[in-house]
């Protein structure tokens, strides 16, 4: 097994978690409430502001530009593919980019930046960084395949377009290329290295969990509604 296999598997049990949370039960059912979907939307935007930074640290920390490159693909990626996504959502809900980002981070989401961007920033290099980043992204191709292999009739609700995203093809190759690129990067890396680096695959994993606790509960401090 290498060692991001490693790394899944230690945290798989916190991803199953994730997946019985209300937020996302709900939502495979089709009964979790668009005012906690709009909540989460906002809250992802928030997120995904700072979870950017840790691909400006990894870049800092590479040693060479194959590094420097796979770091702005996955930006990249971001920028493009899952803001698309969440700018429906926000179009949906009447809320504009630049009326949310002023808003607060809510404490568990605050928590889960400070401290990936806490292990970007004190890296040693950029395995670290990877270890900070990848929870999210992986965890997410986890979640939503389960749910759409499980819950098929969740193409039927509100929220088909955020699921497919994450449970589509594309994500999934993507997902695959920074897998192989982890597996390089961590490639010899001391057993003492590996102990702090699954440290910090499990614990923002469990930050995700986190945060699907707190998406069931709706932001008070937004304007708009669903739009049609």
């Amino acid at each position: 097994m290498s060692f991001l296999d490693t790394c899944i598997q230690d945290s798989l049990p916190i991803w199953r978690s994730c997946l019985e949370t209300p937020f996302l039960r709900r939502m495979a059912d089709g009964t979790l409430d668009e005012e906690c979907f709009k909540g989460y939307i906002v809250d992802d935007s928030l997120y995904l502001r700072e979870y950017s930074k840790v691909f400006a640290w990894g870049m800092i920390h590479s040693n060479d530009m194959e590094e420097i490159r796979n770091y702005y693909s996955l930006l990249a990626f971001v920028n493009e593919a899952e803001d698309s996504t969440r700018r429906y959502y926000l179009k949906r809900y009447g809320l504009l980019d630049e009326e949310i980002q002023p808003l607060p981070l809510r404490p568990e989401n605050r928590a889960y930046v400070d401290y990936m961007l806490n292990a970007a920033k004190n890296a040693d290099d950029a395995v670290d960084c990877m270890m900070a980043c990848l929870p999210c992204m992986l965890s997410y191709g986890w979640i939503f395949g389960e749910m759409l292999k499980n819950v098929p009739a969740v193409q039927n609700t509100p929220y088909a377009r955020f699921v497919n995203d994450y449970a589509g093809e594309r994500y999934e190759s993507i997902c695959k290329a920074w897998e192989a690129f982890t597996e390089k990067v961590c490639a010899g890396v001391s057993p003492e290295r590996e102990a702090h680096c699954l440290e910090i695959f499990r614990t923002c994993s469990e930050h995700e969990h986190h945060f699907w606790e707190m998406a069931a509960r709706p932001r008070t401090d937004l304007k708009g509604g669903v739009q049609a």
